[in-house]
C-alpha cells in the first residue's frame, strides 16, 4: 500500500510539473497570436510537388540519454510550388523518403490560401476554406482549451491536497 501510495504521489507531481508547463507555454503562444487583421488575404493558390528533402529538427520524441546522443532526427519534407509562379512555396512532412517521392510522381495539385504578414514581410499558408479570422480564432482556441486542461489539474491537484490534509487533520485529533 505505501508503494503504491508513492507511485500516485510522484505520478501525481510529474502531472502537476507538466500542467504548469502547458500552462506556461499556452500563455506564452496565446500571446504571441497575430490578430486576424495583420493577415493580408492574397488568395487560394494551386500548388504542385516538386522535391522530396531529408531535414534535420530537433529531437522531441526521445528522452533522456537517446535525446542527449541524438539531439536531432531527420524527417522528410515534400515541397510545393505555385503554379500561377509567384513565388509561394509550401511544404509538409512525409513519413518516409519513399513515400514523399510517391507524392511527386504523382504529382497531385493541392490549393492552399496565403495569407500574407505584411509586417515582417512573410505569409503562410491555410486550408482553402480558412480565413485569417478563422486562423487566427483556430489556434487561439486550441492554446486556450491546453491552457483550461493545465488549469483544472492545477486546481484539481490543489482541491485533493487540501482534502487528504484535512482528513490527516481530523485523524489527528481523534
Amino acid at each position: 500500500m505505501t508503494k503504491l501510495k508513492s507511485i500516485v504521489f510522484v505520478a501525481g507531481v510529474m502531472l502537476i510539473i507538466l500542467a504548469v508547463v502547458v500552462g506556461y507555454l499556452s500563455i506564452k503562444h496565446l500571446a504571441a497570436i497575430l490578430p486576424a487583421d495583420s493577415y493580408e488575404d492574397k488568395g487560394v493558390y494551386t500548388f504542385l510537388p516538386y522535391q522530396v528533402l531529408p531535414v534535420q529538427m530537433q529531437n522531441t520524441g526521445a528522452s533522456g540519454r537517446d535525446r542527449r546522443m541524438n539531439p536531432t532526427k531527420t524527417v522528410y519534407m515534400v515541397y510545393y510550388q505555385d503554379t500561377s509562379e509567384s513565388g509561394y512555396q509550401w511544404s509538409q512532412q512525409a513519413i518516409t523518403h519513399e513515400l514523399g517521392q510517391e507524392i511527386v510522381d504523382a504529382g497531385v495539385a493541392v490549393e492552399r490560401r496565403v495569407l500574407s504578414i505584411p509586417t515582417d514581410g512573410s505569409y503562410i499558408t491555410v486550408e482553402p476554406g480558412q480565413t485569417a479570422e478563422s486562423y487566427s480564432d483556430g489556434l487561439r482556441q486550441k492554446y486556450m482549451i491546453a491552457l483550461m486542461l493545465a488549469g483544472a489539474y492545477v486546481l484539481l491537484y490543489v482541491i485533493v491536497w487540501c482534502v487528504i490534509g484535512s482528513m490527516k487533520r481530523r485523524m489527528g485529533q481523534i
